[in-house]
């Protein structure tokens, strides 16, 4: 186990390195396009040329690039230029917005998803089993955009139940999120039951479980403790997946709602060219992206113990 974990760390230590050379070489390389993010298009050559040196973009790339990784590692991501205040003062609350977010949908899409995907497997081709699969093709086609104008339609502004803007100006407010976590559950819960349904299905029709219904164990002992476990071990992946969906995936609804997360900090970067911004971003981004796959193979080895740590 101890093995496995640190080759693991290993990995994900030259992703981020590689990811983060990448990175440096597409923002970083070319000094004087910095320059002129940071100063301005209507700065003169001869500030952008001392702000240059005043920063140390006249030592060799690879000089620049080792210093600029050592301030990354550190949380030093520099000044944010749409902000005008330290990027981690602006990074780490979106981030735990989007946290936050994310929990709530997980909290509901999760069990939601893995239930109606044990339904339908249980009674594959049954009506239930048609019912299901149709709801799910229906709601993962519909692009969240058209979902979230639909229900501002209809709960915003028809039946008044539910704020419309998710901004929580005025503190912390459940309320407000029920839209964004019911737009993002209904376009994501699909894909888990779908593949949830086919594990479930396949399970089923698997000789030990054919065996313990004749042995006369009860058949909801059989689903809880047999057929359960072996169909979670392909969804549990895809599951622990969409954590990254959800940290950056979900810039077309936090910008729909208003509401100030991780994937809404994203558009703001990229649409003023922030760049220190947009490199924080990038690398928490591909950080949390190992980490996932990190868990979600760990997670898997232990749903099916015919694998081994290797």
């Amino acid at each position: 186990m101890l093995i496995f974990l640190a080759k693991r760390a290993f990995f994900m230590i030259l992703t981020m390195l590689a990811v983060s050379l990448l990175v440096f070489l597409l923002l970083e390389v070319n000094g004087s396009a910095v320059a002129v993010k940071v100063l301005g298009p209507y700065s003169s050559d001869e500030q952008r040329h001392l702000w240059l040196e005043a920063h140390g973009y006249f030592a060799p790339w690879y000089e620049r690039y080792f210093a600029w990784l050592g301030r990354m590692a550190s949380g030093d991501f520099g000044d944010s230029l749409r902000f005008k205040t330290p990027v981690a003062a602006v990074l780490w609350p979106r981030l735990a917005n989007t946290g936050i977010l994310a929990a709530f949908v997980f909290a509901l899409m999760v069990p939601v998803s893995v239930v109606l995907g044990v339904l339908a497997g249980m009674r594959e081709g049954s009506a239930t089993d048609r019912s299901i699969s149709v709801l799910s093709i229906i709601t993962t086609s519909i692009p969240e955009f058209a979902s979230a104008t639909f229900l501002s339609f209809l709960f915003v502004l028809v039946l008044k139940w539910l704020p419309g803007t998710s901004g929580m100006n005025q503190g912390f407010d459940p309320l407000q999120l029920v839209m964004p976590v019911l737009v993002l559950v209904l376009y994501d819960f699909g894909y888990i039951t779908r593949m949830m349904r086919a594990s479930m299905a396949e399970v089923m029709q698997s000789p030990y479980i054919r065996t313990a219904v004749l042995k006369g164990i009860p058949y909801r002992r059989v689903i809880m403790r047999h057929a359960l476990r072996n169909a979670l071990i392909a969804p549990f992946t895809v599951i622990v997946l969409q954590i990254n969906w959800l940290l950056s995936g979900v810039i077309v609804v936090e910008a729909f709602f208003g509401y100030k997360g991780f994937g809404a900090l994203l558009l703001e970067a990229s649409l003023n060219q922030d760049i220190y911004l947009i490199q924080a971003c990038a690398m928490v981004s591909v950080f949390v992206a190992v980490a996932t796959q990190t868990i979600a193979d760990v997670g898997y080895t232990y749903l099916n113990p015919r694998i081994r740590f290797t």
